[in-house]
């Protein structure tokens, strides 16, 4: 395969594992966000790491390849 092909490839596997990223931290950040009182000491735990993910996932949407 040419590089023109496999850099368009490697650019949409980042924007699909960035969408999944951006999906996955807001699931987490809605349930962590509304069962605080189940998690108890653990709901800045998992606030944190679902930030951190969509964080990541907007980054990888964002950034592009170098060509």
């Amino acid at each position: 395969m040419s590089e023109e092909g496999d850099t368009f490839w490697v650019s949409l596997a980042e924007k699909f594992v960035g969408v999944i990223l951006i999906i996955i931290g807001a699931i987490m950040l809605y349930f962590t966000a509304t069962s605080t009182s189940v998690l108890g000491g653990f709901s800045l735990f998992f606030g944190i790491l679902s930030l951190i993910m969509l964080i990541i996932g907007l980054f990888l949407l964002v950034v592009r390849p170098p060509e």
